[in-house]
């Protein structure tokens, strides 16, 4: 295997063997600390302009299934301890390093994964090039963009996802880079799903009379998206809406709220999210660099949950204005988010 190296903004160098495709990635270093589910993390929109950094030190020992594909690949490097090409799974197809060649994503193995982890979580997410010499001029690293990838990775026209079963009500989700369970899950309730691009404005999404309105999951930061929010504006308090991840981010600043920086996000499958009015703590799927900040929302929504961790904002609710957001991916114990948003829109049939 050729020689790669990890090289962050700090001037730190990981010397490791090259792994995927050929090439230099460049991005912002971040971690995931899942311990399974490197394939939803692999295919998870949200990691774009990223370079993920795995926590468990040993990936790709069940392989490739497409099926679990939860998105499009849109991350620009992988970093692992170990990588393993001889995986054991009756559903394999393929290598994981296979996947990183077709998706043409540079990584590394053979690093100490712990200490780039620690180095993020003491100095927060910087960026970093994988790279197989070594630069000359460091100080280029600290100016990559990263910025830009709700507008490259929407879908460009429309798309129209019927209801399984008997439909019940019409949604439309502007996708800022929406994962496939989004659809899924609301389809699954009885809704046709007709899912716009990031930029419609919301003249033309009220025209349609939709009964609910869907700000999807996306990738980097919420304020660089000035039209999207302006355009939210306009739909928050007019037509049922549902925020999810950067969709709860759009939300807010629509509403006048802030949004700020994590130190180093909130990346894997074991995320606990408190209830704010109740006693049950979720463990929940993340992933995101931003967080709102509650504290501006004061007498405009009331906040839903937390994140037992850090005690960052997890969900909001703005009850005069029939819009429920929350940060993390529902599902499993939390399914009963879109349940809620379904009744929103009920409720809207019997006003």
């Amino acid at each position: 295997m050729k020689k790669a190296y990890l090289v962050l903004s700090n001037g730190m160098i990981f010397e490791g063997e090259a792994i995927g495709a050929e090439g230099e990635a460049a991005g912002e270093v971040v971690f995931n600390t899942s311990v399974v589910g490197y394939l939803e993390t692999l295919t998870d929109p949200c990691y774009a302009g990223q370079i993920i950094v795995q926590t468990f030190p040993a990936m790709g020992n069940y392989g490739v299934i497409e099926e679990d594909f939860v998105g499009k690949c849109a991350l620009r490097g992988y970093v692992v301890r170990e990588i393993c090409d001889t995986p054991s799974n009756f559903r394999s197809q393929y290598t994981l390093d296979r996947f990183l060649k077709e998706h043409n994503v540079p990584g590394i193995c053979g690093v100490d994964t712990r200490e780039i982890t620690r180095i993020i979580r003491e100095n927060g997410v910087m960026n970093g090039i994988i790279c197989t010499a070594l630069p000359t001029d460091l100080s280029s690293i600290a100016g990559i963009e990263t910025g830009g990838q709700v507008a490259a990775l929407s879908i460009k026209e429309k798309e129209f996802f019927p209801a399984q079963g008997e439909k019940k009500y019409n949604v439309t989700l502007i996708d800022y880079s929406a994962k496939d369970a989004l659809i899924g899950a609301l389809t699954s309730r009885g809704c046709d799903v007709t899912a716009v691009p990031y930029n419609t404005p919301a003249s033309e999404i009220l025209a349609a009379n939709p009964d609910g309105v869907v700000l999807s999951d996306g990738p980097g930061d919420p304020a660089e998206n000035t039209d999207c929010i302006k355009e939210v504006a306009e739909l928050i308090g007019k037509v049922p809406v549902l925020g999810i991840s950067l969709g709860h981010q759009i939300a807010a600043l629509a509403l006048g709220g802030k949004t700020e920086k994590l130190t180093y996000g909130h990346r894997g499958g074991n995320q606990p999210v408190k209830d704010v009015f109740g006693t049950r703590t979720f463990i929940t799927g993340q992933n995101h660099g931003y967080a709102v900040l509650a504290d501006s929302l004061k007498g405009i929504g009331d906040e839903t949950f937390v994140n037992a961790n850090d005690g960052t904002n997890e969900g909001m609710s703005y009850p005069d204005k029939d819009c429920v957001t929350v940060q993390f991916a529902p599902g499993g114990d939390t399914a009963f988010i879109y349940d809620n948003f379904i009744s929103m829109m009920g409720g809207k049939d019997n006003a």
